[in-house]
């Protein structure tokens, strides 16, 4: 029995490991179905940046299922103004409040 409850804990830790990998610094996950093989998160924007320069979205930003071409356009979106007001404010932005605040 403890035997089973052993390989049950490393199965659990091993898929937690990689969900880690998958995700950026506030837990979002990679964009995955497309052309781009390095993403960077890109924390001022608190959206992926593909740098990939093979790739047709090299140097491209992605949000709300959407690329931007340059960081100004995905600055302008209305889409991504709303989420940027939130992200700031959230998690992560170095405010104080919520948990821990």
């Amino acid at each position: 029995m403890l035997n089973n409850t052993k390989k049950m804990m490393i199965g659990v830790l091993s898929v937690s490991l990689v969900t880690l990998t998958a995700c950026g610094e506030n837990g979002t996950p990679e964009p995955t179905g497309y052309d781009c093989d390095d993403w960077d998160w890109d924390k001022e924007t608190g959206t992926y940046y593909c740098d990939d320069d093979n790739s047709s979205y090299a140097r491209s930003y992605y949000h709300g299922g959407a690329f931007y071409k340059s960081k100004n356009e995905l600055k302008n979106s209305s889409s991504y103004q709303s989420y940027y007001s939130n992200y700031k404010s959230g998690i992560g932005s170095g405010t104080k409040g919520g948990f821990g605040g």
